[in-house]
């Protein structure tokens, strides 16, 4: 579903006075997702850490866990500042890197970050049963990979529908270029594997929130591949599959796609 710029410039009026008395918040710094017994080596104990964003409210608050992007080799945890002041609270795990690891270590890191937040996320006045997943371009395919692959989460004994909803920012639906690399196989050849999102697309998977760039300025299939995964889901029986392609903008499109998460995360929150 393509979005005009009038549109989003709706969405962004809709995200400033939808909450118009902010709250208050603090952000807790670098919280290990692994227990001591996992996170051994200087590396996973750098990189296996977390933070966490909560407003003070009376009652618990959805959760977004925001995964950073970077082609799985690069980025750094960060708090979105379009999600700050918003009823929600927001986790921001980091996961260890290429060239140090290699695939699955990506995926079960972000996968032991999530188990971690449905855990843990109530101390902190967090609602466990409304835990979301989101992340931009390669953390988008991480959002994906553990709402749809339900065996990331079942290591964990956390069963991958209790997701409220995956909302990936322009991620890989395809076997992601960093892990295609690492075996030798050329950029401009697209896979579906066990490690591509296409491959796990299933009936009852938690709703799915695609959101892209403009197709004419995204990374080269981007759009395409997520349009494939939205159909691929429908022929599966999913319901609750949607595809939003932010026109004007390219791979870079978090500000207007924000709103929309947002948007989301209340209309599902609310039922």
């Amino acid at each position: 579903m393509p979005i005009s710029r009038q549109v989003m410039i709706w969405l962004l009026a809709w995200l400033l006075f939808s909450n118009v008395a902010l709250a208050g918040g603090t952000i807790l710094e670098n919280i290990p997702y692994y227990s001591e017994e996992v996170a051994k080596d200087v590396y996973i104990k750098q990189r296996a850490v977390l933070d966490i964003y909560c407003p003070d409210s009376s009652s618990p608050l959805p959760v977004a866990i925001w995964l950073h992007g970077g082609g799985l080799s690069a980025g750094e945890k960060h708090i979105p500042e379009a999600l700050k002041s918003q009823q929600l609270c927001v986790v921001a795990p980091n996961y260890r890197l290429n060239p140090q690891v290699k695939a699955p270590v990506y995926i079960q890191d972000a996968a032991a970050a999530v188990a971690w937040v449905f855990r843990n996320i109530s101390k902190y006045n967090g609602d466990p049963s409304k835990v979301f997943v989101s992340g931009h371009s390669a953390g988008g395919y991480l959002a994906s990979m553990i709402g749809l692959d339900k065996r990331w989460l079942l290591a964990h004994q956390i069963d991958a529908n209790l997701i409220a909803g995956i909302i990936p920012f322009s991620g890989h639906a395809i076997t992601h270029f960093t892990v295609r690399k690492e075996r030798g196989i050329a950029g401009t050849q697209p896979i579906i594997d066990d490690l591509a999102p296409l491959f796990h697309v299933r009936k009852d998977a938690p709703p799915l929130l695609l959101i892209t760039g403009d197709r004419e300025q995204e990374l080269l299939g981007r759009y395409e591949e997520n349009a494939y995964l939205m159909r691929m889901m429908e022929v599966a029986g999913h319901e609750s599959t949607q595809l939003y392609e932010l026109d004007g903008y390219g791979h870079d499109m978090k500000e207007p796609a924000y709103p929309l998460l947002l948007q989301e995360i209340k209309r599902l929150s609310e039922h």
